[in-house]
């Protein structure tokens, strides 16, 4: 090899992966200037990935989608160390509209639709940060991916609970966000009605290009959906991976797969918790 071929070589340069969508560094969350609910939580989402956020009742994953949101607020919440970055800006401390304008957008926890309001009418409260001429085709456009809100033209309040979920994600598209934070769209849903709920968020993220942060009790649902994952304990990081690692370790089985039958363990009993945290 010349002299020539091998300074080329060494002057390629080396793949250099994009900076995150979301980066959460390190941040700790107390309510009622007392109560510390999040120890240095650390995560990213790659932008136009499906990132699932795992973790028993308790463990602070709709504490986190508050944080990223801005609602924390309302419940007397604040980020007392870290930040949080969104497109490489700093967010938390925002208030939630803003947050809403700059691309992310919340999809409740329960759904929290507006009952005594109809289908339509909820989808175009979402759309009440837009100032374009665009938003009756984006109403057309969700009911593309749930055909049955146009066929219920009554108050939302009499939906069913599969029904509600689709609006609420629906009215979450009308924002036109660039990322969706989706607190337990499972709760409440038949079987049959979560496969069909988590088919149209994986649809909606291949077709649209909309970044998802999924909380999810159901690890089964969000792993079949998500590209990597975190599980959460008492406030803190203590496993990542990709799905499919995730799906095949053996603690994640035995507790969040249905391994340990109804007495469900926790990470925390574990030798090997303390080497599989990422931050203390």
């Amino acid at each position: 090899m010349t002299d020539t071929a091998t300074a080329t070589m060494r002057t390629v340069p080396t793949a250099v992966p994009p900076p995150p969508l979301l980066s959460v560094n390190n941040i700790e969350v107390v309510y009622d200037d007392v109560i510390l609910v999040l120890r240095g939580l650390s995560l990213e989402v790659p932008k136009g990935a499906i990132v699932a956020l795992l973790g028993a009742n308790g463990a602070g994953k709709s504490t986190t989608l508050k944080a990223i949101s801005g609602l924390l607020k309302t419940e007397d919440g604040e980020v007392t160390r870290g930040e949080i970055l969104f497109e490489g800006q700093r967010i938390n401390g925002i208030d939630p509209d803003k947050i809403v304008r700059r691309g992310i957008f919340q999809v409740m926890e329960g759904r929290r639709i507006v009952a005594d309001m109809t289908s339509l009418e909820n989808l175009r409260l979402g759309a009440f940060t837009r100032r374009d001429n665009e938003v009756s085709a984006d109403i057309d456009m969700v009911f593309k991916y749930f055909p049955r809100l146009k066929e219920r033209t009554g108050l939302a309040g009499y939906l069913s609970g599969g029904e509600q979920q689709m609006l609420a994600i629906g009215r979450a598209l009308m924002a036109r966000p660039k990322m969706i934070l989706m607190d337990e769209p499972s709760m409440g849903l038949s079987p049959l009605l979560v496969k069909e709920v988590f088919a149209i968020i994986k649809e909606i993220n291949r077709d649209l290009g909309v970044t998802i942060l999924l909380v999810e009790q159901n690890a089964r649902a969000a792993l079949s959906v998500a590209s990597h994952g975190y599980i959460m304990e008492q406030g803190k990081v203590v496993l990542d991976g990709s799905a499919d690692e995730l799906r095949d370790n053996e603690d994640v089985k035995e507790f969040y797969l249905g391994g340990a039958g109804d007495q469900r363990k926790s990470f925390k009993n574990l030798k090997s918790f303390k080497r599989r945290k990422r931050w203390l």
